[in-house]
Protein backbone atom coordinates (compact mmCIF):
# COMPACT_ATOMS: atom_id res chain seq x y z
CA UNK A 1 0.00 0.00 0.00
CA UNK A 2 1.02 3.59 -0.78
CA UNK A 3 2.07 6.41 1.80
CA UNK A 4 -0.96 7.79 -0.33
CA UNK A 5 -3.07 5.38 0.17
CA UNK A 6 -2.47 4.95 3.98
CA UNK A 7 -3.63 8.72 4.35
CA UNK A 8 -6.47 8.11 2.19
CA UNK A 9 -7.63 5.63 4.91
CA UNK A 10 -6.93 7.50 7.73
CA UNK A 11 -9.59 10.31 6.23
CA UNK A 12 -12.14 7.96 6.08
CA UNK A 13 -11.65 6.31 8.97
CA UNK A 14 -10.36 9.06 11.98
CA UNK A 15 -10.50 6.72 14.89
CA UNK A 16 -7.59 4.61 12.92
CA UNK A 17 -5.61 7.87 12.68
CA UNK A 18 -5.98 8.76 16.46
CA UNK A 19 -5.22 5.22 17.01
CA UNK A 20 -2.18 5.17 15.28
CA UNK A 21 -0.84 9.13 16.18
CA UNK A 22 -1.48 7.53 19.54
CA UNK A 23 0.80 4.38 19.29
CA UNK A 24 3.77 6.93 17.77
CA UNK A 25 3.50 9.48 20.81
CA UNK A 26 3.81 6.34 23.56
CA UNK A 27 6.54 5.21 21.01
CA UNK A 28 8.38 8.31 21.72
CA UNK A 29 7.82 8.79 25.66
CA UNK A 30 8.11 4.98 26.00
CA UNK A 31 10.27 3.47 23.58
CA UNK A 32 9.98 -0.45 23.73
CA UNK A 33 13.11 -1.87 25.05
CA UNK A 34 14.80 -5.35 24.73
CA UNK A 35 13.81 -7.75 27.21
CA UNK A 36 16.88 -9.61 26.65
CA UNK A 37 19.31 -7.02 26.67
CA UNK A 38 17.61 -3.40 27.92
CA UNK A 39 18.58 -2.04 24.48
CA UNK A 40 16.19 0.76 23.25
CA UNK A 41 14.28 -0.12 19.60
CA UNK A 42 12.62 -3.25 20.10
CA UNK A 43 11.23 -5.42 22.62
CA UNK A 44 13.32 -8.09 21.14
CA UNK A 45 16.36 -6.98 19.44
CA UNK A 46 17.98 -8.62 16.41
CA UNK A 47 21.11 -9.68 18.65
CA UNK A 48 19.30 -11.18 21.14
CA UNK A 49 16.79 -13.48 18.64
CA UNK A 50 20.07 -14.27 16.79
CA UNK A 51 21.60 -15.75 20.29
CA UNK A 52 18.43 -17.33 21.71
CA UNK A 53 19.39 -21.13 22.25
CA UNK A 54 17.84 -23.05 19.48
CA UNK A 55 16.88 -26.83 20.03
CA UNK A 56 19.28 -28.81 17.66
CA UNK A 57 18.92 -32.76 16.51
CA UNK A 58 19.12 -35.04 17.82
CA UNK A 59 15.71 -34.64 18.65
CA UNK A 60 13.03 -37.53 19.85
CA UNK A 61 10.87 -37.74 16.71
CA UNK A 62 7.90 -38.32 18.26
CA UNK A 63 7.84 -35.47 21.58
CA UNK A 64 10.94 -33.15 20.42
CA UNK A 65 13.00 -33.87 23.61
CA UNK A 66 16.89 -33.40 22.81
CA UNK A 67 18.56 -36.92 23.10
CA UNK A 68 22.27 -37.80 22.81
CA UNK A 69 21.36 -40.36 20.21
CA UNK A 70 18.76 -42.07 18.85
CA UNK A 71 15.25 -41.63 17.38
CA UNK A 72 13.07 -42.05 20.27
CA UNK A 73 13.34 -40.95 23.75
CA UNK A 74 12.92 -43.42 26.73
CA UNK A 75 9.27 -42.02 27.77
CA UNK A 76 8.27 -42.41 23.76
CA UNK A 77 9.54 -45.87 23.12
CA UNK A 78 7.77 -47.12 26.81
CA UNK A 79 4.32 -45.26 26.64
CA UNK A 80 2.21 -44.54 23.44
CA UNK A 81 1.12 -40.79 22.70
CA UNK A 82 -2.24 -39.61 21.31
CA UNK A 83 0.06 -36.63 20.02
CA UNK A 84 0.78 -36.84 16.72
CA UNK A 85 4.43 -35.07 17.28
CA UNK A 86 5.79 -31.95 19.35
CA UNK A 87 8.01 -29.52 18.07
CA UNK A 88 9.75 -26.49 20.54
CA UNK A 89 12.08 -24.05 18.81
CA UNK A 90 13.86 -23.29 21.74
CA UNK A 91 15.59 -24.48 25.39
CA UNK A 92 13.52 -22.45 27.44
CA UNK A 93 16.43 -20.23 28.87
CA UNK A 94 18.39 -17.01 28.20
CA UNK A 95 16.29 -14.34 26.64
CA UNK A 96 13.57 -16.42 25.13
CA UNK A 97 13.31 -17.49 28.83
CA UNK A 98 12.74 -13.73 29.91
CA UNK A 99 10.78 -13.14 27.03
CA UNK A 100 8.14 -15.90 27.68
CA UNK A 101 7.78 -14.92 31.19
CA UNK A 102 7.35 -11.13 30.84
CA UNK A 103 4.55 -11.77 28.11
CA UNK A 104 2.82 -14.70 30.21
CA UNK A 105 3.17 -12.88 33.39
CA UNK A 106 3.80 -9.31 33.60
CA UNK A 107 1.43 -8.03 31.05
CA UNK A 108 3.65 -7.32 27.93
CA UNK A 109 1.04 -8.49 25.58
CA UNK A 110 3.19 -7.01 22.54
CA UNK A 111 5.61 -9.62 22.73
CA UNK A 112 3.06 -11.79 20.65
CA UNK A 113 3.61 -10.24 17.33
CA UNK A 114 7.88 -10.96 17.58
CA UNK A 115 7.17 -14.16 19.30
CA UNK A 116 4.94 -15.75 16.60
CA UNK A 117 7.22 -14.31 13.77
CA UNK A 118 9.48 -16.60 15.41
CA UNK A 119 7.27 -19.60 15.13
CA UNK A 120 6.22 -18.19 11.41
CA UNK A 121 9.99 -18.59 10.55
CA UNK A 122 10.08 -22.10 12.28
CA UNK A 123 6.94 -23.48 10.22
CA UNK A 124 8.65 -22.08 7.12
CA UNK A 125 11.52 -24.50 7.83
CA UNK A 126 10.10 -27.06 9.18
CA UNK A 127 6.27 -27.52 8.38
CA UNK A 128 3.97 -29.52 10.06
CA UNK A 129 0.56 -30.52 9.45
CA UNK A 130 -2.19 -28.73 10.27
CA UNK A 131 -5.29 -26.68 8.97
CA UNK A 132 -6.17 -25.42 11.63
CA UNK A 133 -4.50 -22.85 15.11
CA UNK A 134 -6.05 -23.87 18.53
CA UNK A 135 -4.60 -22.02 21.31
CA UNK A 136 -3.70 -24.29 24.81
CA UNK A 137 -6.63 -23.18 26.74
CA UNK A 138 -7.02 -21.94 30.23
CA UNK A 139 -9.48 -22.82 32.97
CA UNK A 140 -11.69 -19.75 33.35
CA UNK A 141 -10.33 -18.72 37.28
CA UNK A 142 -6.80 -18.94 35.81
CA UNK A 143 -7.87 -16.59 32.31
CA UNK A 144 -9.65 -14.36 35.22
CA UNK A 145 -6.68 -13.98 37.14
CA UNK A 146 -3.94 -13.62 34.24
CA UNK A 147 -6.82 -11.38 31.98
CA UNK A 148 -5.16 -12.92 28.68
CA UNK A 149 -4.52 -16.18 27.48
CA UNK A 150 -0.80 -15.73 26.20
CA UNK A 151 -1.28 -18.94 23.81
CA UNK A 152 -4.53 -17.40 22.30
CA UNK A 153 -2.62 -14.20 21.84
CA UNK A 154 0.29 -16.04 20.16
CA UNK A 155 -2.27 -18.20 17.78
CA UNK A 156 -3.65 -14.72 16.43
CA UNK A 157 -0.68 -13.56 15.76
CA UNK A 158 1.12 -16.73 14.14
CA UNK A 159 -2.16 -17.52 12.25
CA UNK A 160 -2.16 -13.61 10.17
CA UNK A 161 1.13 -14.42 9.35
CA UNK A 162 0.99 -18.11 8.37
CA UNK A 163 -3.14 -17.93 7.13
CA UNK A 164 -4.38 -19.94 9.13
CA UNK A 165 -7.89 -19.99 10.59
CA UNK A 166 -7.85 -20.13 14.64
CA UNK A 167 -10.40 -21.79 17.00
CA UNK A 168 -11.29 -20.63 19.82
CA UNK A 169 -13.55 -21.87 22.48
CA UNK A 170 -14.73 -25.13 21.03
CA UNK A 171 -11.95 -26.92 23.07
CA UNK A 172 -12.00 -25.61 26.45
CA UNK A 173 -10.06 -26.49 29.78
CA UNK A 174 -12.60 -28.36 32.70
CA UNK A 175 -10.09 -28.63 35.59
CA UNK A 176 -8.26 -25.94 37.21
CA UNK A 177 -4.93 -27.78 37.31
CA UNK A 178 -1.62 -27.07 39.59
CA UNK A 179 0.98 -25.92 36.76
CA UNK A 180 2.96 -28.92 35.36
CA UNK A 181 6.29 -27.34 36.67
CA UNK A 182 5.26 -27.31 40.13
CA UNK A 183 4.55 -31.49 40.07
CA UNK A 184 7.90 -33.62 40.61
CA UNK A 185 7.67 -36.83 38.23
CA UNK A 186 6.34 -37.80 34.63
CA UNK A 187 3.58 -39.63 36.28
CA UNK A 188 2.35 -36.81 38.43
CA UNK A 189 2.51 -34.77 35.54
CA UNK A 190 0.21 -36.92 33.66
CA UNK A 191 -2.32 -37.64 36.36
CA UNK A 192 -2.23 -34.16 36.95
CA UNK A 193 -4.09 -33.45 33.34
CA UNK A 194 -6.00 -36.71 33.24
CA UNK A 195 -9.63 -35.51 31.88
CA UNK A 196 -8.55 -31.89 32.34
CA UNK A 197 -10.14 -30.93 28.44
CA UNK A 198 -12.97 -31.19 26.40
CA UNK A 199 -14.55 -30.04 22.70
CA UNK A 200 -18.01 -28.94 23.42
CA UNK A 201 -18.87 -28.64 19.82
CA UNK A 202 -18.04 -30.58 16.38
CA UNK A 203 -16.13 -27.48 14.84
CA UNK A 204 -12.63 -29.28 15.05
CA UNK A 205 -14.42 -32.91 13.58
CA UNK A 206 -11.90 -33.87 10.47
CA UNK A 207 -9.53 -31.54 11.64
CA UNK A 208 -5.76 -31.55 11.47
CA UNK A 209 -5.35 -29.41 14.32
CA UNK A 210 -2.09 -27.44 15.50
CA UNK A 211 -1.79 -26.62 19.03
CA UNK A 212 -0.16 -24.03 19.86
CA UNK A 213 1.47 -23.14 23.82
CA UNK A 214 4.69 -21.23 24.86
CA UNK A 215 6.50 -23.64 26.83
CA UNK A 216 6.35 -27.46 26.83
CA UNK A 217 7.70 -29.02 30.04
CA UNK A 218 7.11 -32.64 29.15
CA UNK A 219 4.82 -32.86 26.65
CA UNK A 220 2.03 -34.14 29.00
CA UNK A 221 -0.41 -31.48 29.07
CA UNK A 222 -0.10 -31.53 24.75
CA UNK A 223 -0.89 -34.85 25.16
CA UNK A 224 -3.73 -34.78 27.32
CA UNK A 225 -5.29 -32.26 24.59
CA UNK A 226 -4.41 -34.62 21.83
CA UNK A 227 -6.41 -37.19 23.37
CA UNK A 228 -9.97 -35.28 24.03
CA UNK A 229 -9.19 -33.53 20.79
CA UNK A 230 -9.23 -37.05 18.98
CA UNK A 231 -12.07 -38.60 21.00
CA UNK A 232 -13.96 -35.12 19.24
CA UNK A 233 -13.09 -36.54 15.61
CA UNK A 234 -10.14 -34.37 14.98
CA UNK A 235 -8.31 -36.37 12.34
CA UNK A 236 -4.37 -35.51 13.57
CA UNK A 237 -3.31 -33.11 16.37
CA UNK A 238 0.63 -32.11 16.34
CA UNK A 239 2.35 -29.33 19.00
CA UNK A 240 3.90 -25.93 18.30
CA UNK A 241 5.45 -24.36 21.79
CA UNK A 242 8.34 -21.72 21.30
CA UNK A 243 10.08 -23.19 23.94
CA UNK A 244 11.10 -26.77 26.42
CA UNK A 245 12.16 -27.07 29.26
CA UNK A 246 15.07 -29.69 28.98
Amino acid sequence: MTLRGSWLIFLVNPVALLIRLEGIVLDLLFPPWCVGCGAVGSLLCSSCQAALPRLSPPLCVRCGKPLSFGTLCYECENRPLEIDGIRSIFRFDGAVRQAILSFKYKNVKALAAPLAQLMKEYLCAHPLPGDVLVPLPLHPRRLRQRGYNQSSLLSVELGKLASLPVVEGSFVRLKNTPPQTRTKSAAERQSNVVGAFICRDQRLEWRRILLIDDVCTSGATLDACATALKAAGATSVWGLTLAREV
